[in-house]
């Protein structure tokens, strides 16, 4: 497996503050990666809580083609993407579907700024939302399709 570590604040109201703004930069690029941190938290909070023993990666191709978070534990190997928009695009999963040809047994989830569910393939695409409710009960087992 080919993974990178990512680097991520303790707090998404501190990466806001301390972020370089610029003309350039936009308020979806902006809260996308916010978005990014607070899952981050979400997760790394429920895997110290339920002592989960997950480690966490950052996966991408050698083409630049890349997954959000990858964990790897006792409980199984789970990909997430995270979408800050609420349309989903053939690019919105082309990492997950990229991770999956070398990753047939990993759980693929892709959460977004929508409000419905849908299902692509192996790749289970729910609402930001729900899915941060839900995080425990996807962490702790090895087979859990929300």
């Amino acid at each position: 497996m080919v993974t990178h570590q990512k680097f991520f604040f303790f707090d998404v109201g501190i990466y806001k503050t301390l972020r370089p703004m610029g003309p350039l930069d936009t308020t979806k690029e902006i809260n996308g990666a916010g978005l990014e941190t607070l899952f981050f938290q979400s997760v790394l909070a429920i895997n110290e809580y339920y002592n989960l023993g997950y480690t966490f990666y950052f996966w991408r191709t050698s083409t630049g083609t890349n997954v959000d978070f990858v964990l790897y534990g006792k409980n199984g190997l789970h990909a997430s993407e995270i979408k800050n928009g609420e349309q989903l695009t053939n690019k919105s999963l082309k990492g997950l579907k990229k991770f999956h040809e070398d990753y047939p047994e990993a759980q693929l989830h892709l959460l977004y700024g929508g409000n419905h569910r849908e299902y692509h393939g192996p790749i289970n695409v729910y609402p930001i939302e729900e899915a941060l409710k839900k995080l425990p009960e996807i962490l702790c087992s090895s087979s859990i399709i929300l």
